[in-house]
């Protein structure tokens, strides 16, 4: 019942909203235009409701959480989602929120909202619809940065890794050390993988961005200088303190910018 539900409302969600269907950037800072991710895959692993359920919390679990914080208690599971489709201006968030919480029972839809703290994997894993593997690995043997000196413009990030024992839910984070220290960095989902090896590519647009407006968010200006790639593999969101999250591997590439025009 409810893989079912969960299944119908997150799939008129994607289609609806334009969701990306599997790999979903949920989360990070600043310049999130600057990575754009491309995925080949060894060994495919067939994806299941994890996605759909870690589109719907990445939206809507921090909403839920200053929902429930400002109600004090809360009365029914009517009543919340339809807080969370007024705060959010959609109904399909409204609507898949009052699915899983007449599930669960709002009570324990509050308490796992509660526990999970603005965590979506972790959320997704509470309420059953994302798989918990403890005893997975991924080791990062590979990272290529083309062309590694050269002036502002696109750079291919290209990194391989490799699992003994496959891997659990989890995410990749792709980070830049800028010379202004500007974070720019994007959170992609990692669904379960078994064992194998994987690569990926990334384009990163190591140029200004026209459409970011200095006052309302900090501009990385990709300077001359040099740059540092940081990728972090995780079993769970990198850096959560919940269960069922640890970092498989970091690794580390430069590249430099050059003065020049393309």
């Amino acid at each position: 019942m409810k893989k079912i539900a969960i299944l119908v409302i997150c799939s008129l969600m994607s289609v609806s909203l334009g969701l990306p269907n599997v790999q979903h950037v949920f989360r990070r800072q600043t310049k999130l235009k600057s990575l754009e991710h491309k995925v080949s895959r060894v060994n495919k692993v067939n994806a299941d409701l994890c996605p759909l359920c870690i589109q719907f919390t990445g939206q809507a679990i921090n909403q839920l959480l200053n929902i429930i914080l400002n109600m004090g208690v809360v009365g029914t599971c009517g009543q919340l989602c339809q807080l969370l489709a007024e705060k959010t201006g959609s109904q399909l968030l409204g609507a898949a929120c009052t699915i899983l919480c007449d599930i669960e029972g709002v009570q324990e839809f509050v308490k796992l909202i509660q526990e999970a703290d603005l965590d979506p994997i972790y959320l997704c894993e509470l309420l059953k619809t994302c798989p918990v593997f403890d005893g997975g690995d991924a080791t990062i043997t590979k990272i290529s940065v083309t062309p590694q000196s050269g002036p502002q413009g696109e750079r291919e990030i290209m990194f391989t890794y490799a699992s003994k024992n496959g891997t659990g839910t989890g995410e990749i984070i792709v980070g830049v050390d800028t010379v202004d220290g500007i974070p720019v960095e994007s959170g992609f989902l990692q669904e379960p993988l078994a064992a194998g090896n994987y690569n990926k590519t990334l384009t990163l647009k190591a140029e200004p961005d026209p459409d970011c407006d200095p006052t309302q968010q900090p501009c990385e200006m990709w300077y001359p200088g040099n740059y540092t790639v940081i990728i972090d593999i995780c079993n769970g969101e990198c850096g959560s303190k919940h269960p069922h999250s640890k970092v498989y591997d970091r690794k580390t590439a430069n590249f430099t910018i050059v003065n020049g025009m393309n």
